[in-house]
């Protein structure tokens, strides 16, 4: 859990009302999305879709998520830093800096 911040540190805050108001209404539309595709598609047959694709999304994300957050509980850095402490030798950091 982190600490609440202090007097000297400040928090993160909109720019603008314009920024909040587009970042609130992209999260409903995304929202809105997200609940509204596996229903058209089980109501167009495409339930077993729907199915399949949950089944992969755990099946896959879930250890992934998994090992990225003990990497970096078990280094106490970000994913960078973390595949550079326990991966040194590797020439994955070096790719990073071309994109």
């Amino acid at each position: 859990m982190q600490a609440p911040p202090s007097k000297t540190q400040s928090r993160g805050a909109f720019g603008s009302r314009l920024g909040f108001i587009l970042a609130a209404a992209g999260s409903a539309i995304g929202l809105g999305n997200i609940w509204r595709f596996p229903y058209t598609a089980g109501e167009n047959g495409g339930g077993a879709f729907v199915l399949l694709y949950l089944v992969f999304v755990i099946g896959l994300g879930l250890p992934v998520l998994l090992a990225e957050l003990s990497l970096g509980r078990a280094s106490k850095s970000n994913p960078v830093g973390a595949f550079k402490r326990f991966f040194p030798k590797t020439l994955w950091p070096l790719s990073l800096i071309h994109i």
